[in-house]
Protein backbone atom coordinates (compact mmCIF):
# COMPACT_ATOMS: atom_id res chain seq x y z
CA UNK A 1 0.00 0.00 0.00
CA UNK A 2 1.44 3.37 -1.04
CA UNK A 3 2.28 5.80 1.76
CA UNK A 4 1.03 9.29 0.96
CA UNK A 5 1.83 11.17 4.18
CA UNK A 6 4.90 10.37 6.25
CA UNK A 7 5.29 12.18 9.58
CA UNK A 8 8.40 11.11 11.44
CA UNK A 9 9.26 12.12 15.04
CA UNK A 10 7.82 15.62 14.68
CA UNK A 11 8.08 18.06 17.58
CA UNK A 12 6.44 21.50 17.41
CA UNK A 13 6.56 24.13 20.13
CA UNK A 14 4.75 27.46 20.50
CA UNK A 15 7.00 29.20 22.99
CA UNK A 16 7.01 27.02 26.08
CA UNK A 17 3.99 25.00 24.92
CA UNK A 18 4.70 21.63 23.30
CA UNK A 19 1.98 21.08 20.68
CA UNK A 20 3.47 17.92 19.16
CA UNK A 21 6.03 15.72 20.89
CA UNK A 22 7.82 13.11 18.78
CA UNK A 23 4.69 12.46 16.69
CA UNK A 24 4.92 9.85 13.92
CA UNK A 25 2.18 8.84 11.48
CA UNK A 26 2.00 7.21 8.06
CA UNK A 27 -1.17 7.61 6.03
CA UNK A 28 -1.85 5.42 3.03
CA UNK A 29 -3.31 6.54 -0.28
CA UNK A 30 -6.83 5.45 -1.14
CA UNK A 31 -8.04 5.45 2.46
CA UNK A 32 -9.89 7.70 4.88
CA UNK A 33 -8.02 8.13 8.15
CA UNK A 34 -9.76 9.68 11.14
CA UNK A 35 -7.64 11.80 13.47
CA UNK A 36 -9.06 11.73 16.99
CA UNK A 37 -8.10 13.76 20.04
CA UNK A 38 -9.41 16.26 22.54
CA UNK A 39 -9.02 20.02 22.14
CA UNK A 40 -5.35 20.94 22.51
CA UNK A 41 -4.16 17.46 21.54
CA UNK A 42 -2.25 18.81 18.51
CA UNK A 43 -4.61 17.92 15.65
CA UNK A 44 -4.59 21.36 14.04
CA UNK A 45 -0.82 21.65 14.54
CA UNK A 46 -0.34 18.32 12.82
CA UNK A 47 -2.43 19.56 9.89
CA UNK A 48 -0.38 22.76 9.71
CA UNK A 49 2.82 20.72 9.74
CA UNK A 50 1.56 18.56 6.88
CA UNK A 51 0.61 21.68 4.92
CA UNK A 52 3.95 23.33 5.57
CA UNK A 53 2.39 26.22 7.51
CA UNK A 54 4.33 25.22 10.63
CA UNK A 55 7.95 24.15 10.59
CA UNK A 56 8.78 21.39 13.09
CA UNK A 57 11.54 21.95 15.61
CA UNK A 58 12.49 18.31 15.15
CA UNK A 59 11.46 15.57 12.74
CA UNK A 60 10.23 15.59 9.16
CA UNK A 61 7.09 15.56 7.03
CA UNK A 62 6.89 14.23 3.47
CA UNK A 63 3.93 14.13 1.08
CA UNK A 64 4.46 11.64 -1.73
CA UNK A 65 8.18 12.03 -1.02
CA UNK A 66 8.03 15.84 -1.33
CA UNK A 67 8.45 18.59 1.25
CA UNK A 68 5.07 20.03 2.33
CA UNK A 69 5.62 23.44 0.72
CA UNK A 70 6.51 21.87 -2.62
CA UNK A 71 3.54 19.48 -2.45
CA UNK A 72 1.17 22.30 -1.65
CA UNK A 73 2.49 24.61 -4.38
CA UNK A 74 2.08 21.79 -6.90
CA UNK A 75 -1.60 21.46 -5.99
CA UNK A 76 -1.30 18.06 -4.33
CA UNK A 77 -2.88 19.23 -1.06
CA UNK A 78 -6.43 20.49 -0.54
CA UNK A 79 -7.68 21.76 2.82
CA UNK A 80 -11.05 22.28 4.49
CA UNK A 81 -10.50 24.60 7.49
CA UNK A 82 -12.42 24.89 10.73
CA UNK A 83 -15.28 27.37 10.52
CA UNK A 84 -13.61 29.83 12.88
CA UNK A 85 -10.67 30.16 10.49
CA UNK A 86 -12.86 31.65 7.74
CA UNK A 87 -13.99 35.28 7.31
CA UNK A 88 -17.62 34.64 6.47
CA UNK A 89 -18.29 38.37 5.94
CA UNK A 90 -15.88 38.58 3.00
CA UNK A 91 -17.83 39.54 -0.16
CA UNK A 92 -17.24 36.43 -2.22
CA UNK A 93 -19.73 34.04 -3.78
CA UNK A 94 -19.96 30.29 -3.25
CA UNK A 95 -18.91 29.75 -6.86
CA UNK A 96 -15.83 31.92 -6.39
CA UNK A 97 -14.85 29.97 -3.26
CA UNK A 98 -15.00 26.75 -5.25
CA UNK A 99 -13.06 28.35 -8.12
CA UNK A 100 -10.20 28.98 -5.67
CA UNK A 101 -9.54 25.28 -5.92
CA UNK A 102 -8.61 25.79 -9.58
CA UNK A 103 -6.15 28.67 -9.07
CA UNK A 104 -3.09 26.46 -9.33
CA UNK A 105 -4.24 25.42 -12.81
CA UNK A 106 -5.18 28.84 -14.21
CA UNK A 107 -1.77 29.97 -15.40
CA UNK A 108 -0.33 33.46 -15.10
CA UNK A 109 -3.48 35.24 -16.30
CA UNK A 110 -5.64 33.66 -13.56
CA UNK A 111 -8.49 33.54 -16.06
CA UNK A 112 -10.73 30.49 -15.76
CA UNK A 113 -11.07 28.45 -18.91
CA UNK A 114 -14.06 26.41 -19.95
CA UNK A 115 -12.57 23.32 -18.28
CA UNK A 116 -12.15 25.21 -14.99
CA UNK A 117 -15.71 26.50 -15.05
CA UNK A 118 -16.98 23.02 -15.83
CA UNK A 119 -14.99 21.52 -12.93
CA UNK A 120 -16.49 24.09 -10.55
CA UNK A 121 -20.04 23.46 -11.72
CA UNK A 122 -19.56 19.70 -11.41
CA UNK A 123 -18.19 20.11 -7.89
CA UNK A 124 -21.12 22.32 -6.89
CA UNK A 125 -23.53 19.74 -8.27
CA UNK A 126 -21.88 16.93 -6.29
CA UNK A 127 -22.48 18.80 -3.03
CA UNK A 128 -25.95 19.93 -4.15
CA UNK A 129 -25.13 23.65 -4.11
CA UNK A 130 -25.48 24.40 -7.83
CA UNK A 131 -28.50 26.65 -7.27
CA UNK A 132 -26.66 28.64 -4.57
CA UNK A 133 -23.49 29.35 -6.54
CA UNK A 134 -24.09 33.11 -6.69
CA UNK A 135 -24.91 33.47 -3.01
CA UNK A 136 -22.40 35.16 -0.65
CA UNK A 137 -20.55 32.40 1.21
CA UNK A 138 -21.49 33.70 4.67
CA UNK A 139 -25.20 33.52 3.84
CA UNK A 140 -25.12 29.71 3.76
CA UNK A 141 -26.06 27.45 6.64
CA UNK A 142 -23.32 25.69 8.61
CA UNK A 143 -23.69 22.47 6.66
CA UNK A 144 -23.81 24.27 3.32
CA UNK A 145 -20.61 26.16 4.14
CA UNK A 146 -18.76 22.93 4.81
CA UNK A 147 -20.13 21.42 1.61
CA UNK A 148 -18.87 24.48 -0.32
CA UNK A 149 -15.34 23.91 0.95
CA UNK A 150 -15.57 20.20 0.16
CA UNK A 151 -16.60 21.28 -3.37
CA UNK A 152 -13.46 23.42 -3.51
CA UNK A 153 -11.40 20.32 -2.71
CA UNK A 154 -13.20 18.34 -5.40
CA UNK A 155 -12.60 21.08 -7.97
CA UNK A 156 -8.92 21.23 -7.03
CA UNK A 157 -8.58 17.51 -7.85
CA UNK A 158 -5.74 17.06 -5.34
CA UNK A 159 -4.16 13.80 -4.26
CA UNK A 160 -4.43 14.64 -0.55
CA UNK A 161 -7.43 16.08 1.29
CA UNK A 162 -7.12 17.45 4.82
CA UNK A 163 -10.36 18.24 6.65
CA UNK A 164 -10.25 19.91 10.08
CA UNK A 165 -13.47 19.17 12.02
CA UNK A 166 -15.73 19.10 8.94
CA UNK A 167 -18.79 17.93 10.92
CA UNK A 168 -18.80 20.67 13.58
CA UNK A 169 -22.09 22.54 13.43
CA UNK A 170 -23.45 20.74 10.37
CA UNK A 171 -26.86 19.17 9.91
CA UNK A 172 -27.31 15.43 9.57
CA UNK A 173 -27.98 15.61 5.84
CA UNK A 174 -24.76 17.53 5.17
CA UNK A 175 -22.77 15.18 7.39
CA UNK A 176 -24.07 12.16 5.50
CA UNK A 177 -23.27 13.79 2.16
CA UNK A 178 -19.74 14.71 3.22
CA UNK A 179 -19.09 11.17 4.48
CA UNK A 180 -20.32 9.72 1.19
CA UNK A 181 -18.18 12.08 -0.90
CA UNK A 182 -15.05 11.40 1.13
CA UNK A 183 -15.59 7.65 0.75
CA UNK A 184 -15.96 8.13 -3.02
CA UNK A 185 -12.80 10.22 -3.24
CA UNK A 186 -10.81 7.63 -1.28
CA UNK A 187 -12.15 4.86 -3.50
CA UNK A 188 -10.84 6.86 -6.49
CA UNK A 189 -7.34 6.79 -4.97
CA UNK A 190 -7.27 10.02 -2.97
CA UNK A 191 -5.75 10.22 0.50
CA UNK A 192 -8.17 11.65 3.08
CA UNK A 193 -7.19 12.72 6.61
CA UNK A 194 -10.07 13.98 8.76
CA UNK A 195 -9.95 15.33 12.30
CA UNK A 196 -13.26 14.89 14.10
CA UNK A 197 -14.90 14.73 17.51
CA UNK A 198 -17.83 12.78 16.09
CA UNK A 199 -16.93 9.26 17.17
CA UNK A 200 -20.42 7.99 16.41
CA UNK A 201 -19.89 8.63 12.68
CA UNK A 202 -16.34 7.29 12.61
CA UNK A 203 -17.13 3.65 11.60
CA UNK A 204 -19.03 4.82 8.50
CA UNK A 205 -16.45 7.48 7.66
CA UNK A 206 -12.99 6.02 8.16
CA UNK A 207 -11.00 2.96 7.16
CA UNK A 208 -8.63 3.53 10.08
CA UNK A 209 -8.08 5.95 12.94
CA UNK A 210 -5.22 7.61 14.79
CA UNK A 211 -5.49 8.75 18.41
CA UNK A 212 -3.45 11.86 19.14
CA UNK A 213 -2.35 13.43 22.41
CA UNK A 214 0.67 15.47 21.31
CA UNK A 215 2.01 12.20 19.92
CA UNK A 216 0.25 9.36 18.11
CA UNK A 217 -0.94 6.95 20.79
CA UNK A 218 -2.54 4.47 18.40
CA UNK A 219 -3.00 4.02 14.67
CA UNK A 220 -5.02 1.11 13.36
CA UNK A 221 -8.56 -0.10 12.82
CA UNK A 222 -11.51 2.07 13.84
CA UNK A 223 -12.85 -0.75 16.02
CA UNK A 224 -9.63 -0.89 18.02
CA UNK A 225 -9.34 2.89 18.22
CA UNK A 226 -12.80 3.10 19.79
CA UNK A 227 -11.99 0.64 22.58
CA UNK A 228 -12.77 2.39 25.91
CA UNK A 229 -9.26 1.83 27.24
CA UNK A 230 -7.72 3.58 24.22
CA UNK A 231 -10.20 6.46 24.35
CA UNK A 232 -9.53 6.84 28.06
CA UNK A 233 -5.84 7.31 27.37
CA UNK A 234 -6.44 9.80 24.55
CA UNK A 235 -9.07 11.87 26.40
CA UNK A 236 -7.68 11.70 29.92
CA UNK A 237 -10.55 9.63 31.29
CA UNK A 238 -10.70 6.36 33.13
CA UNK A 239 -12.03 3.39 31.17
CA UNK A 240 -15.47 3.49 32.82
CA UNK A 241 -15.97 7.15 31.88
CA UNK A 242 -14.90 6.35 28.32
CA UNK A 243 -17.51 3.57 28.08
CA UNK A 244 -20.22 5.94 29.28
CA UNK A 245 -19.27 8.98 27.18
CA UNK A 246 -17.36 7.57 24.21
CA UNK A 247 -20.07 8.30 21.64
CA UNK A 248 -20.16 12.01 22.45
CA UNK A 249 -16.49 12.85 23.04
Amino acid sequence: MKTSISVEHVTVRYGDVVALDDASLEVAAGRVTGLIGMNGSGKSTLFKSIMGAVRPELGSVLIDGMAPAAARSSGRVAYVPQSEDVDWAFPISVRDVVMMGRYGRLGVTRRPRAADRAAVEQALARVELAELGDRQIGALSGGQKKRAFVARCIAQDSELLLLDEPFAGVDQRSEGMIVRLLRELAAAGRTVLVSTHDLHALPDLADEAALLLRRVLFHGSVEEALMPERLAHAFGLDARDARETGETL
